[in-house]
């Protein structure tokens, strides 16, 4: 391996046995992009699916240079109950052992130093478990808040992880609250890469497709559907707010998360909005890949989620110069500085929530200075190479001096 100042760099190998590609993907993806190569080797075991097609993220991170991609046959998801899924998952469940083995070799043979996983239980597990068979440091990854309704298991694997990281102060506490010693905690905030929001979109793209004139105010929601994301609250406070503004509009950007709320959110929130009688201000867009131009048409952002673990959308919207209307609890005001990129009120609070809406769209000065300065946060404290940066110095500290590469796991 090429050195540097005399030392070998680390070999960091990230887990990832999911087909799909969500938020914690793109967190992890954006981490193994930017680490700096001349201290890292990057390697990446990933799910490789059925075997008759790439799944989506694994043909997401081999666009990522300098990566040496492992596909990988892991054990059968946990959540695995009918019988449709057990049969489909019958031949990885007979071929993951061995492969068990072949993937612990391929640790040792690389020298691998941290293994880093997300905190969803197979990963988590694997990470855990990998870790305890090879020597090399388990590192879980925590994109929720957790608590004592988590399962045994997975508090289980937490607590055995040699260190955790998590996206934000109010995780990071939340994960000392189920026993995780506060030294193995560290605080990695999310980050995004602001050249892939450019403030300059013309804001009239999606206005024109949803034929929606330049001169009526447009707010935006960007999320998945269910009901601690606060859109029901957000339909009641857009009743108060279409009083003073008859032309206002919504954009409710988002598919329903099914496994959550057990059904179509979608389907509860039409029926809100027709009982409030603004079915006529919501436009439901479903999923969208082009949430840059949806920021890019709205005036005002919001999304008044509960206890939200960070809020990596309020992100993409600051990058986008928008203000930001949200709620002040879980990681929301250690990423949204109320009166500064935005105005934050507090859970199931419509008044306020319509209140916040109200100023924002009274003020047009006030909506450019928030945004000027929601987008220099996120330059300043938010990028994704800053993110990078961090995870490298925790993974030196986790991984510590008292082992030099010449002699692990020799």
């Amino acid at each position: 391996m090429p050195k540097r100042d005399g030392a070998e760099r680390l070999p960091v190998l990230f887990l990832h046995s999911q087909d799909g590609y969500g938020a914690d993907s793109f967190i992890h993806a954006m981490i193994m992009r930017y680490l700096d190569r001349e201290r890292f080797e990057v390697h990446l075991a990933c799910s490789q699916g059925d075997g008759k097609s790439e799944p989506a993220a694994l043909a997401r991170f081999r666009e990522i240079p300098d990566v040496r991609v492992r596909p990988t046959i892991f054990a059968p998801g946990f959540r695995h109950r009918d019988a449709q899924a057990l049969l489909r998952g019958a031949g990885a469940a007979a071929a993951f052992p061995a492969d068990v083995v072949a993937l612990a070799r391929y640790v040792r043979r690389h020298r691998i130093r941290v293994i880093h996983g997300t905190d969803r239980p197979r990963d988590a597990f694997y990470a855990v478990a990998m870790g305890k068979l090879t020597g090399a440091a388990s590192l879980v990854h925590a994109h929720v808040a957790w608590s004592e309704k988590f399962s045994a298991y997975s508090k289980w694997t937490m607590r055995r992880a040699d260190a955790l990281f998590a996206i934000s102060n109010f995780v990071a506490d939340s994960l000392v609250g189920i026993g995780a010693s506060r030294a193995r905690v560290h605080t990695v905030l999310n980050g995004i890469d602001p050249a892939q929001w450019d403030p300059s979109t013309d804001r009239m793209i999606v206005r024109r497709e949803l034929g929606i004139a330049a001169d009526v105010p447009v707010l935006a929601s960007v999320s998945r559907l269910f009901p601690e994301k606060g859109q029901g609250e957000l339909l009641r406070a857009l009743a108060v707010v279409r009083r003073r503004h008859p032309d206002v509009k919504l954009l409710v950007v988002g598919a329903d998360a099914t496994e959550i709320h057990g059904g179509s959110f979608t389907r509860d929130l039409k029926e809100l909005a027709r009982e409030l009688g603004i079915e006529d201000q919501v436009v439901f867009t479903g999923p969208r890949s082009d949430v840059p131009r949806i920021m890019a048409a709205c005036d005002v952002f919001t999304l008044p989620s509960f206890e939200e673990p960070f809020g990596l959308v309020f992100l993409e919207a600051m990058a986008m110069c928008r203000p930001v209307v949200a709620v002040s609890d879980g990681g929301t005001p250690e990423v949204v500085e109320h009166g500064r990129s935005g105005l934050l009120s507090s859970w199931q609070d419509v008044d306020g929530l319509a209140a916040n809406i109200l100023t924002l769209l009274g003020d047009p000065e006030m909506r450019a200075r928030f945004g000027a300065h929601g987008r220099a946060r996120v330059l300043e404290s938010f990028t994704a190479q800053r993110m990078a940066r961090d995870a490298a110095c925790a993974y030196e500290i986790i991984v510590g001096p008292r082992l030099s590469f010449a002699s692990h796991l020799r």
